[in-house]
């Protein structure tokens, strides 16, 4: 994947405001001291310099530019990067000093997080006065809600169309995101960044007090605080322009130079009794598939927390998978369960579409005609009482044949939620299936499925797709003062409220697979789900997580708040999580050594085929630093979330998703003083000047050189 370069180190800007800024607004001082330091510059190291004139803003994270078949959205700044004077605005009336009266265009923007919405950025767009954009973040979440995501998420790749419900094609009957701006399906032509530490907001805004605020409705005086972003994108147009070009320079070129990325990564499944991985499973053997998908997006690169829209569901999916495992005689069950979580789902069904595909063309261990029924857990964290949701699709249901097959899928999810704090309720039979996975398999053929959401209608979060969607959105809450380790085990509300739909989930499960006994001992733990959020949502890098990870992955547990978009390097951090949680959930601890561990093949009675080993790090020892590993025997897999449309080589599809990422050289901001265009010129006609006298000079001292370096002869030779 294109790494992202910054600029300056990874110190606090707080650290570094008092030693750089007295320096800082030197390099501005008047025309004496301004020439002095061009006379120095020459006993000055290069690097030295920069770090006196610039303050480099460290946590910060852009919007860059994605690609489909048709269009490109996001944002991108010039070349060599784009500059412009600061301007904070903090209410729409600040506007106008950018928009018509400041005397000093163009301007970067520091605009505060809850004026960053489509009213305003359309009036940005169209016009030459703003170079750029540094969004800071709202403090608390923006009352009225925030989605940069679309009214009617993944249009057009569902199942509905002019052929399949026209009627309910393109959101005609339910609106699922009504606070969605669309502005992450926007194109920008400046670049704009979201500022993640408040530290580098303050400063900005201190450099913006001290240099920038208009006095008496005229400009400020020189010098003034300028910003310079870099975000310069290499894919241009659509995703059949730059995979074209892609095509061209691996052909041609010896040193081909890719522009853009196809958004891939892995889905993530298992099965509740093992299967051959490498046959194809026999026709008449049943699956019960359970799906959710475990990615999310934001208008801002790799800034997608995912709470509700997809963390909720899969920790839910996980804590229900475990549940099930723990039952005695799951063993007997007549019908298997598929656990699958699906990859890129955001951008148009990736995931679920290209293990649709490898279904149909036989390059999957189940075909279509192994699915019995379909389970989906969508948005679960945000109900309204007790009250589940379940959505099915209102076309299928006219089949005689299906309509038995749901209404039996609807009367077991209802009974399993008595005497549970959880009530399934079925949504009106004329409503279309929100925005969901199953839609992609209705597509290929009629299956029995069911959506579950804690929405009726619209959706219940006013967050999605967005910066916000943060542990808070799903009210998260913990006491103040706890350490780490003590909030990684602490029980929420949250983790409870979900552990009751895992519970209802599974024990749902075990009835379809066949299951005759008392459910009761069927439960979720709530432990495990609140280890999962926190986790998932707050700091990747806890002992449990620790614990479950080959060593040799331990890196892709960093400090930052766990992000979870699809991305073009595979698999991403949640991928992996995701499989090495689900195993330790649903697997077994085996006694292998390392070796054996690494090279089942080689191990009598392994089952290569059947099952998966991992060989973890472990928890550590209590007695000493070092930890205890172990190997972990599970039915947990991956298949290509990589949609076919790449695979065919079909860049303009409209069946499949065609989500590209540009790649970029560098993504870096910072902030300086600009001097005024007068003093610039000066220096120049100044900097020209010396160098005339120099060349003069030289030239004069040079044509003279015999009498000014000439040797006098000794007094004492004398020539006859």
């Amino acid at each position: 994947m294109a790494a992202m370069e910054r600029a300056g180190s990874r110190r606090g800007v707080t650290a570094v405001v008092g030693s750089r800024w007295v320096s800082f607004q030197t390099w501005c001082r008047p025309l004496p001291a301004l020439l002095f330091a061009v006379l120095v510059a020459g006993s000055c190291e290069g690097n030295s310099v920069e770090r006196k004139i610039y303050i480099p803003l460290n946590k910060t994270a852009p919007c860059v530019r994605l690609l489909n078949a048709t269009h490109q959205v996001g944002c991108q700044s010039s070349i060599s990067g784009d500059t412009g004077v600061i301007h904070v605005v903090e209410k729409e009336e600040d506007l106008n000093w950018v928009l018509a009266d400041g005397p000093h265009p163009p301007y970067m923007i520091l605009l505060d997080g809850n004026l960053f919405n489509r009213k305003v950025m359309q009036q940005l767009k169209g016009t030459s006065r703003v170079s750029g954009l540094a969004v800071s973040i709202a403090k608390p979440n923006p009352p009225q809600g925030f989605s940069p995501g679309l009214k009617c998420p993944n249009d057009g790749f569902g199942v509905y169309s002019k052929d399949y419900g026209p009627q309910y094609a393109h959101c005609n009957r339910t609106v699922w995101n009504p606070v969605g701006s669309g502005l992450s399906y926007e194109d920008f032509d400046f670049p704009i960044f979201l500022l993640e530490d408040a530290n580098e907001t303050q400063v900005i805004k201190q450099c913006y007090q001290d240099h920038n605020v208009p006095t008496d409705g005229s400009g400020p005086e020189y010098p003034l605080c300028a910003m310079q972003l870099f975000s310069h994108m290499h894919a241009v147009t659509s995703t059949v322009t730059c995979m074209r070009r892609n095509s061209i320079q691996n052909t041609f070129s010896i040193n081909p130079e890719t522009v853009c990325d196809p958004l891939l990564d892995y889905n993530v499944w298992s099965t509740l009794h093992p299967i051959n991985s490498s046959e194809k499973v026999d026709p008449k053997k049943e699956f019960i598939m359970v799906a959710t998908r475990i990615d999310s997006h934001s208008f801002f690169w790799n800034i997608a927390p995912g709470a509700e829209s997809a963390v909720s569901s899969f920790v839910t999916h996980l804590a229900a998978a475990e549940a099930l495992h723990k039952a005695s005689d799951v063993h007997l069950l007549q019908r298997n369960i598929m656990f699958t979580f699906f990859q890129g789902e955001t951008f148009d069904y990736i995931g679920s579409s290209r293990m649709v595909y490898d279904m149909e063309k036989d390059k999957f261990p189940l075909r279509l005609e192994n699915i019995h029924s379909f389970v989906e857990l969508n948005q679960v964290a945000l109900r309204n009482g007790s009250i589940l949701w379940m959505h099915t699709d209102p076309v299928s249901r006219l089949n005689a044949t299906v309509e038995p097959q749901i209404k039996n899928l609807l009367d077991i999810l209802s009974n399993s939620s008595v005497g549970a704090n959880v009530t399934l309720q079925e949504v009106g039979f004329s409503q279309s299936l929100p925005p969901s996975s199953f839609q992609r398999f209705l597509r290929a053929r009629h299956i029995p499925g069911v959506v579950l959401t804690d929405h009726q209608a619209s959706f219940q979060n006013r967050y999605y797709q967005s910066m916000y969607d943060t542990p808070e959105n799903i009210r998260m809450q913990y006491p103040e003062g706890l350490s780490p380790e003590e909030t990684l085990e602490y029980v929420t509300d949250t983790a409870k409220s979900l552990a009751e739909v895992a519970t209802v989930v599974a024990r749902a499960l075990y009835r379809l697979a066949g299951g005759a006994n008392d459910t009761s001992a069927i439960q979720a733990d709530p432990k495990t789900i609140t280890q999962m959020l926190y986790g998932f949502l707050i700091k990747m890098n806890n002992s449990w997580f620790q614990s479950i990870i080959k060593p040799d992955l331990k890196g892709i547990l960093g400090d930052d708040v766990p992000q979870h978009y699809v991305a073009v390097s595979s698999p991403v951090n949640t991928t992996y999580l995701v499989q090495y949680v689900l195993a330790n959930l649903t697997g077994t601890v085996v006694n292998l050594t390392k070796e054996e561990c690494l090279n089942p093949e080689k191990t009598p009675n392994a089952e290569k085929e059947m099952y998966d080993y991992a060989w973890v790090q472990g928890s550590l020892d209590p007695n000493s630093t070092s930890r205890v590993p172990y190997c972990v025997r599970s039915t947990v897999r991956l298949s290509k979330a990589l949609s076919p449309a790449f695979e065919l080589r079909e860049w303009g599809s409209t069946e499949y998703s065609t989500w590209t990422e540009s790649r970029w050289k560098e993504i870096r901001a910072r902030i300086f003083l600009v001097a005024s265009k007068e003093l610039e010129i000066i220096t120049l006609v100044v900097g020209i000047a010396i160098l005339v006298f120099s060349l003069v000079a030289t030239h004069f001292i040079n044509a003279k050189a015999d009498v000014l370096f000439s040797i006098p002869r000794d007094p004492g030779a004398v020539a006859y």
